[in-house]
């Protein structure tokens, strides 16, 4: 008997305990924390839209779209007190020879392509907008006798 009376008062107890406004101003009815209280008419805000760049790889005589091509972007992250950090991004292209890069850094940035069958490209770029396109040209690779 003790022990059931003990069990129920427990369970009461933490159930007493974990509504949170129970406690707070004597209003006992669930407040959704995802809405704006009544005072608070603030608009939701949005994730700003980031900005891509696009780099579209061609090749040949025709200028026909290099399907997955490897498409890598280096830069540098300057820093005072220790030297710069470098970073490499890895991406592909897809079939219409483009490689989408999400918010990609300002500044000077080493752009390398490398295709199986074209030759490879490398080339500085100074990125000012990250919404830009690049257009790459790759030429066939010289055959090996």
């Amino acid at each position: 008997m003790r022990r059931k009376l003990f069990i129920a008062v427990l369970l009461f107890g933490i159930g007493f305990a974990c509504s949170p406004s129970a406690h707070s101003n004597g209003d006992t009815r669930a407040q959704d924390p995802a809405k704006p209280k009544s005072g608070d008419e603030a608009a939701p805000t949005q994730p700003a839209p980031s900005k891509k760049l696009t780099i579209e790889v061609t090749g040949g005589d025709k200028n026909v779209a290099v399907a997955d091509a490897s498409v890598y972007l280096k830069f540098k992250e300057p820093r005072t007190l220790r030297k710069d950090r470098k970073y490499a991004l890895n991406v592909k292209t897809n079939r219409e020879g483009a490689a989408h890069i999400p918010d990609p850094p300002t500044g000077s940035v080493l752009i390398q392509v490398v295709a199986e069958g074209w030759k490879s490209y490398g080339k500085d770029y100074e990125l000012t907008d990250p919404g830009a396109v690049i257009k790459i040209h790759l030429e066939r690779a010289t055959k090996w006798y």
